[in-house]
């Protein structure tokens, strides 16, 4: 009996798994086809193993493996016209072993003036497809004359239809991850379209408050901390929130916004969270919402302040634990998302009146940024003109255009309630109007009247967000000392603290006596 019509004495079961998960794998190709080959040549030795990919009409060499393995075996090719019975293989999706007849009378050797092998040796060629797609063939060569028994060629049928899948896996990885590469970039490019260089805008600043803004956002940049961003209307909290996911390490993750303010109540949760089929009247699919899309990067809640309280307590347990479910599913998913929020109102003020959840404020609070005024920071009016005006260059293609210094000094005695946004109107109504590439004073259109009285009111934003970091359990026990003297230490009922704080009387006991705080009058004191 000799070597090839023994049926080796492997662990087929061992095997068959170890293909199957190499079908799954993340490998690459050549550590996947090696591999691949090694698990065939345990069942059926062989001198030479080769890996014919079909490119149209014909096989050309992808990999070969074995000791008459060479350059001129990797260079060879084979029209599929010349060798029939090779295209037979393929097309019937059977293995077939060559007999010495065979090489004598049929197709001839395929390797013929490549490899030196004598007729009659042992062959096999075996189809690789999996699915519609015929990857191309496998051919197994041994120096002996002898012929492949039928059942090790019926197992390396199926060898190598795991092998052939894992191949075509492999492929549809690498064309995913070529596009993935091509939209992010295409996305990085539109952004920058859109926001500009958001990074440069910061640290490039002259103003004294905006440096040191720059100077906090870079040091918590690197770390997962939520980041609460303050400011006006148009004072570029965007902006802000894109730089800091730039200067993370999760920035080649998505950047992913959403204003909280601009989607009716009704449909927030889907958008957050996502829903599935059926989850209520008009979900006929299922839909992945923005905190899934935002999985490994970061994600952008703008308006934080309009949320909804049934949704704060769900946000509050996506930034404890990472965990929530979708709109009409009772299956938890798991995301890691840095959550950014930012807001112009008074969020201290909402938790007094009850609209937002003080323990959310707190876990968003953590690192608050206060982006200061445009008026507060008039150093950077001529960097902030030239940028705005080359952004609209580039979208009205009016390219030269500048801003005079007469121009410059109409714009400092303004006080910008509308801040960079409205800045960036009102150069984009000159630019239209300029006769030439100059932007003078006479084109300088500021508003007037109530409307501009009503938008230029003092700033909403706390001044306590600029004040010293202290402890969860500190601006806890402050905030109830704040809400216990606005209620004149009234506890239950309406209008008492433990309405206000949105807690149960019992608990909210509990809360100042684990945290000393005493009731009375005016406990603050």
């Amino acid at each position: 009996m000799t070597e090839l019509t023994r049926l080796p004495a492997l662990d087929l079961t061992r095997d068959l798994r170890g293909l199957a998960q190499l079908a799954s794998t993340d490998e690459g190709l050549e550590d996947l086809v090696r591999k691949g080959l090694d698990w065939l040549g345990r069942l059926a030795p062989y001198d030479l193993a080769t890996l014919f990919e079909l490119d149209g009409t014909t096989l050309v060499v992808r990999a070969a493996r074995g000791r008459l393995a060479d350059d001129r075996v990797r260079a060879h090719r084979i029209a599929l016209a010349q060798f029939p019975t090779v295209r037979e293989v393929i097309e019937t999706r059977h293995a077939r072993a060559f007999t010495e007849a065979d090489h004598a009378h049929g197709d001839g050797d395929p390797f013929a003036g490549v490899v030196d092998l004598v007729d009659g040796h042992a062959c096999m060629v075996v189809p690789l497809v999996a699915g519609d797609r015929a990857y191309g063939v496998l051919t197994l060569d041994r120096s002996k004359c002898e012929v492949f028994p039928q059942q090790v060629v019926d197992l390396v049928e199926v060898y190598a239809q795991m092998l052939a899948l894992a191949l075509v896996n492999a492929e549809q990885r690498r064309l995913l991850e070529r596009l993935r590469d091509q939209r992010q970039e295409q996305v990085r490019l539109l952004e920058h379209d859109m926001v500009g260089d958001s990074p440069g805008v910061f640290e490039e600043s002259r103003a004294p408050k905006m440096k040191d803004v720059a100077r906090r956002a870079r040091q918590v940049a690197p770390t997962d901390t939520a980041v609460l961003i303050l400011g006006e209307t148009g004072t570029g909290k965007e902006r802000l929130a894109r730089a800091l996911h730039e200067w993370s390490q999760r920035r080649d993750g998505p950047f992913v916004k959403m204003n909280c303010a601009a989607i009716p109540a009704g449909l927030l949760e889907s958008e957050l969270f996502g829903h599935v089929r059926g989850g209520f009247t008009g979900a006929t699919r299922d839909r992945a919402g923005r905190f899934q899309t935002a999985n490994g990067g970061t994600i952008l809640l703008d308006e934080i302040g309009e949320l909804p309280l049934e949704l704060q307590a769900k946000l509050l347990r996506v930034l404890q634990e990472g965990t929530f479910e979708s709109v009409g599913s009772d299956r938890t998913l798991k995301v890691d998302v840095r959550v950014l929020a930012s807001t112009h109102v008074n969020l201290e003020e909402a938790v007094a009146r009850g609209r937002f959840r003080a323990d959310l404020y707190y876990r968003l609070n953590v690192f608050p940024l206060v982006i200061p005024a445009l008026r507060e920071r008039f150093e950077d009016l001529e960097t902030l003109c030239r940028g705005l005006v080359d952004d609209q260059a580039r979208r009205t293609g009016r390219r030269g255009m500048r801003v005079t210094p007469e121009a410059l000094a109409r714009l400092r005695q303004y006080p910008w309630p509308g801040n960079i946004r409205e800045l960036g109107n009102v150069l984009e109504r000159a630019m239209i109007l300029a006769p030439g590439q100059s932007i003078g004073p006479e084109l300088i259109d500021l508003p007037t009247g109530p409307v501009h009285a009503l938008l230029s009111a003092p700033t909403v934003v706390s001044e306590q967000a600029l004040s010293p970091l202290v402890t969860l359990e500190e601006a806890e026990r402050e905030h109830i000392r704040a809400v216990l003297a606005h209620t004149q230490g009234k506890l239950y009922g309406a209008g008492g603290a433990a309405e206000i704080l949105g807690m149960k009387p019992s608990t909210l006991q509990s809360r100042m006596k684990k945290l000393g705080v005493a009731r009375g009058v005016n406990p603050a004191r």
